[in-house]
């Protein structure tokens, strides 16, 4: 499925879900009401698209304020550092204060 959802076998609803994230997603400006449609067809309920939709807006500001300030993949090391820094502080700074 990572490789490529249009052939993996998934269901249909997912694959429909798949399909109108990466047109609003690559191209946002030619999703239309067709797209939606789309998603009905395939039994994606409101609920579940308008879900689906905020996952994908907020992985796609960050993805996109990433870029551009220049933000870079770390390595496994860098990964790893990372990780005991979550472990040790959670998502807060290392210098804020509980209070």
């Amino acid at each position: 499925m990572l490789a490529d959802y249009r052939s993996a076998s998934i269901a249909p609803k997912l694959k429909a879900m798949l399909a109108y994230l990466e047109v609003v997603t690559l191209t946002p400006d030619a999703a239309t009401v067709e797209h939606a449609k789309a998603l009905k067809a395939a039994g994606v309920t409101k609920a579940a698209a308008t879900e689906a939709l905020w996952v994908a807006f907020c992985f796609n500001q960050i993805a996109r304020v990433a870029d551009a300030l220049g933000w870079e993949i770390p390595d496994a090391a860098g990964f790893t550092a990372s990780a005991k820094s979550l472990l040790r502080f959670g998502y807060l700074l290392p210098f804020h204060s509980k209070q």
